[in-house]
Parts: structure tokens; C-alpha cells; sequence
């Protein structure tokens, strides 16, 4: 984003009510009926976000992910332009104008339809967004949060996916996060977020029960399970990378067919590993789960649970299992050479994907790999 786009667009949104209903209102004038006036807020700032390229490449795949089938859902495609100018038009009645800026946020407008157009191509049929409120908020650790939050309507959810989230305190703003569990049947969906950056910051420091937030439709990220194969699972999480591999552990428990999973889940220090009461609990339930704490800077630690959690891994791979990894960007960087090293297929390696319009490394941590350290990944290289 630009400095003058930026400027002008968080002026805007310094009035984001108001210029919601003027956003509406000039899509009333000119196409009555096109857009909901309930779903005017969330479009705005999502549309006005990406137009201004402010956002990380992941970031930018969140927006897609909820406009994409919002343009389908409500029928915007024939009326790009129409959307184009009404967005001009309410940046225009907010923030200092100039024949500079007005060229420049119709030139974004443009670009920002042309990315939103590709991705209704892609888009499935269904919601573009639901809302959804927090009904329970768990501290679980230090700069660490456990959100259950219950969906206006039931989300299309399997394990291992990857959702957008918005908060109303960062309007525009979504991010991914995998959620933790397999569906419920009360529909609630539990995510674990680190505080990192801005969103996920208010969504452990500043977000309570009762508030609400948004989530988009759920994408596959790499991590699903393939639902013709009945092999062995190693399960290695960093950090926050635990949610959606604990989400399959929940899948494989609604029809174990005689599969076996070992999960290490690593920490720096046994204080750090944040879910360790839901983790006893699969732990007890399940004869063929087997947990394995990994310690990367923990004295006190057993032998066999001192290291990073994928160096603990290898040394509990067995032949034929299949692999999935998620953690802290670094880790996941460096983890395939040393799966490919250690003999594992290529075939069998599981990663949070990258692909075009799709999450990257949705673990509740908003994708920073200087963070990989408080997750049990700090040593991990790949030539090691």
C-alpha cells in the first residue's frame, strides 16, 4: 500500500459506519438491491483492504477467499465497475481528495476487481462469510489464547482446513487460522492463536465472550487426511501448529479402523505446552494415540523428549506412516529436506501449501518466521 492510498484509506475507515452506508447508498443509485446493507461493512473493508495492497501475500489470499465468493454469491461480476466507482467514490467523501489520488485509488480499484474476479472463478458456491460469536476465551498460556466461537450457521468444516477470521477491531483485516477440532455437534469451532501481529494480538489480548468476529469459508491447506488411506499417522506440531493436527487426531477417533497416530507436539519447556489438559484427554480416551512431548530448551526433560519436535519425531517414524507437519514458518521451511533425508516419500509428507488464493501455514501465529523459536522449532535448519 502505498503511502498516499494508505493514508486516505485509514482516514476512511476512521469513519467506517458512515462510510459503509455511503458505499451502499452509491451501489443503491446505480443498481438497487445488489448488496445486503447487513453485509455492507465487512464487504468495504475487505474490498478496500486489498485494493490498497496492504497486506502480506497470505493476507491478500484471505481477502480473495472471502470477496471471491462474495462477488459470486451476490451477483457483483456484471457490475465491477459500478463496485469500482463506489468505492472511489467513498474514499473520495472521507479523506483529503486530489486528482493524484483519485487516479490512483481507480487505477487500485481496477487491480483490486481483476484479483477479485479470478477468485470467484476459483470460488465454490456457498457463503461468502459468517458471523460468529465468542463464546469462550481461554489465557491457555503466555501470549497464547484458545477461542471457541460459535458460527451464525452451521461452517463446512473439515479437519486439517484452514478459515479466514476477521475481528470487528481490525475491520479488513482477515487472517487464517486452522481451527482444532473435527465438527462438533453444537457447531462451535475452537481456534488457537499466538499474539503476533495486529489480529492476533486483539484476538488473544483484547477479544471477550459475546464479541464477534467473522469467519470465511473454509480451504484445504495441505493438511487434510486422504479418506481412501488407512495408514499410520506421525502427527508433528510446533506451537500453535498443534490446532489442526489435533483436529485430525479427532477425525481418526470418530473411526480409528484400526489406525495408530503418534503425535509429538513441541514446546520450548514443558510450562509452554499450552493445551496439555485437552492432550491428556485424547491421551486417556484413545489405546492408539500416543503423545510425545518435545523440549527444545527444557534441562529437566526426558532424554528422549530433549530437541526440537521434529528431530523427537524422526526418532519415532516408523515405516509406512504418513506425515503431517505444521508449526512456525521456519520450521515448516526446513522440514521436508529433513523428511526426504530421513527416508520418508515425498508422497507421505504433508505441509501447510501455498497455492494461489489458499492459506499458507495457518497455525494461529499470522505467519511470522521470527517467531518459530517460541514454538519448540528454534534449532531446526534444513541441513540438520
Amino acid at each position: 500500500m502505498t503511502a498516499a492510498l494508505a493514508a486516505s484509506w485509514s482516514a476512511t475507515m476512521r469513519y467506517a459506519r458512515a462510510a459503509a452506508d455511503h458505499f451502499r447508498g452509491t451501489l443503491e443509485d446505480r443498481c438497487p438491491g445488489l448488496l445486503p446493507e447487513r453485509m455492507a461493512p465487512v464487504f468495504l473493508a475487505a474490498l478496500g483492504r486489498l485494493a490498497g495492497g496492504g497486506d502480506d501475500p497470505a493476507g491478500r489470499a484471505a481477502l480473495l477467499a472471502v470477496l471471491g465468493p462474495a462477488y459470486r454469491r451476490y451477483g457483483l461480476l456484471p457490475h465491477r465497475q459500478t463496485v469500482e466507482a463506489a468505492l472511489t467514490a467513498t474514499v473520495a467523501r472521507h479523506a483529503p481528495w486530489s486528482p493524484e489520488l483519485a487516479a490512483a485509488w481507480a487505477e487500485a480499484a481496477r487491480r483490486a476487481s481483476a484479483e477479485v474476479t479470478r477468485a470467484a472463478a476459483r470460488a465454490r458456491d456457498g457463503g461468502a462469510w459468517w458471523p460468529a460469536e465468542v463464546v469462550d476465551h481461554d489465557r491457555a498460556a503466555d501470549g497464547v489464547a484458545i477461542l471457541t466461537v460459535r458460527p451464525w450457521g452451521r461452517l463446512p468444516l473439515r479437519p486439517g482446513q484452514a478459515v479466514p477470521v476477521c475481528t470487528e477491531r481490525w475491520p479488513g483485516r482477515w487472517r487464517w487460522y486452522s481451527p482444532a477440532n473435527a465438527p462438533r455437534p453444537d457447531g462451535t469451532v475452537e481456534f488457537h492463536v499466538r499474539a503476533v501481529a495486529a489480529v492476533s494480538r486483539a484476538l488473544v489480548h483484547a477479544v471477550r465472550p459475546g464479541d464477534r468476529l467473522w469467519l470465511g469459508p473454509p480451504h484445504d491447506n495441505g493438511l487434510s487426511l486422504d479418506p481412501a488411506s488407512r495408514a499410520d499417522l506421525l502427527l508433528v506440531a510446533g506451537g500453535t501448529g498443534l490446532a489442526p493436527l489435533r483436529a485430525l487426531v479427532e477425525q481418526v477417533a470418530e473411526a480409528p479402523a484400526g489406525r495408530r497416530v503418534t503425535m509429538v507436539v513441541g514446546s520450548r519447556t514443558l510450562d509452554d505446552l499450552y493445551d496439555s489438559i485437552s492432550l491428556d484427554k485424547l491421551q486417556c480416551a484413545h489405546d492408539w494415540l500416543t503423545l510425545v512431548p518435545a523440549f527444545s530448551h527444557d534441562p529437566l526433560a526426558e532424554p528422549g523428549e530433549r530437541g526440537d519436535a521434529l528431530t523427537v519425531a524422526l526418532d519415532h517414524r516408523r515405516p509406512g506412516q504418513e506425515v503431517y507437519l505444521c508449526g512456525p514458518p521456519l520450521m515448516v521451511a526446513g522440514s521436508r529436506l529433513r523428511l526426504l533425508a530421513a527416508g520418508v516419500p515425498a508422497e507421505r509428507i504433508h505441509l501447510p501449501e501455498l497455492k494461489e488464493g489458499h492459506p499458507v501455514n495457518a497455525c494461529g501465529i499470522e505467519g511470522h518466521p521470527s517467531h518459530a523459536r517460541r514454538c519448540g522449532a528454534a534449532e531446526v535448519s534444513p541441513g540438520r
